[in-house]
């Protein structure tokens, strides 16, 4: 629908594998040097150049991609953030269709790093691939200790992330944030394309209003009225934010809908309304062109950034303001 960077089904293809071994391993990324990152604040891609970018008191905003490693005969375990396919997938679909709905609140930081395989969310692969999915979480968190040491400064911090970068982000955050001083620079966490209950963390909390700070939010999409095949094991349960109010409401109307990012590159607002059920965000058929074939989708997971992109960009930057006032800054 809006860009096909992630899963497209809950369903498994047969995937080609061999046994993992660590000598297959791509080269590590060495976060020192400016190729080990997507964007830094020094070098940002062409494809965010037309976004206004928030130069004074900004928010330094980490954020993981999600899984571009899909081809079901490709039997790599993780990718090679040195081979330009990959390196383009990453900016050119998940930094430009969902990095960038954060950009106007700060510097963005997206490492490169070595991502699982998708197959490794199914069986058996997931429990037989279980070293290459430890290999990506420490890229994801030897970026993270070199952004603390080397860019974050004094500013406050957005976690942002999607599908398998959120599962590491919630592993970043129970290590590094939960219960801990650096909770109090966290602006929000939006941990967005995969289930977060409210027990998987000890002090950080769902955020249930427009500018509360300190904790996350997080949502999956589906069609509305639709459910995926795993959703008792995947989805029930997990926390569901309104990505349009922002706040307790169940549902929206289509004017609430400040905007979605399309494949044409154009904003469409007041063209979605959600509901909220257990651990699912449905969304109507969005109102873009070539409507009539979205109608034929149950699943938005690759679009759950795209379909609220600019209420997202909205949020962020009130968030951080209310961040920046109860910090008198």
């Amino acid at each position: 629908m809006l860009r096909n960077y992630s899963l497209n089904s809950f369903t498994s293809p047969k995937y080609k594998s061999v046994p993992y071994s660590e000598e297959s391993n791509p080269n590590s990324p060495d976060y020192s040097e400016e190729e080990s990152w997507a964007v830094l604040p020094s070098n940002y891609p062409k494809t965010l150049n037309d976004i206004n970018r928030n130069i004074n008191n900004s928010a330094a905003i980490f954020f993981i991609y999600p899984t571009l490693l899909l081809d079901p005969d490709n039997v790599s375990w993780n990718s090679d953030i040195f081979d330009k396919n990959i390196r383009d997938d990453v900016i050119n679909k998940s930094v430009k269709y969902q990095a960038s709905a954060w950009a106007k609140s700060g510097d963005l930081y997206v490492p490169f790093y070595r991502q699982a395989h998708i197959r490794i969310f199914t069986s058996p692969y997931d429990k037989l691939g279980i070293k290459a999915w430890e290999l990506a979480y420490s890229d994801v968190k030897k970026s993270f200790e070199y952004f603390l040491k080397n860019y974050k400064g004094d500013r406050p911090v957005i976690i942002a992330s999607h599908s398998q970068g959120t599962i590491h982000a919630k592993r970043l955050l129970k290590e590094y944030f939960d219960g801990k001083d650096l909770q109090n620079d966290l602006v929000a966490a939006y941990l967005i394309g995969a289930q977060i209950k409210t027990s998987d963390f000890d002090y950080l909390k769902p955020l249930e209003s427009r500018y509360e700070t300190g904790g996350y939010v997080s949502w999956n999409s589906f069609k509305k009225n639709k459910y995926p095949k795993k959703y008792p094991e995947w989805f029930k349960g997990g926390v569901v934010t309104n990505p349009i109010t922002w706040n307790l409401d169940k549902t929206s109307s289509f004017s609430d809908h400040l905007g979605l990012l399309y494949i044409d590159d154009k904003i469409y607002p007041q063209s979605v309304k959600v509901q909220i059920i257990d651990g699912l965000l449905w969304t109507s058929i969005p109102k873009v062109p070539n409507r009539f074939f979205l109608s034929f989708l149950k699943n938005y997971h690759y679009a759950d950034i795209n379909l609220f992109w600019v209420d997202i960009q909205r949020n962020s930057i009130d968030r951080l303001n209310a961040w920046l006032k109860k910090n008198n800054q």
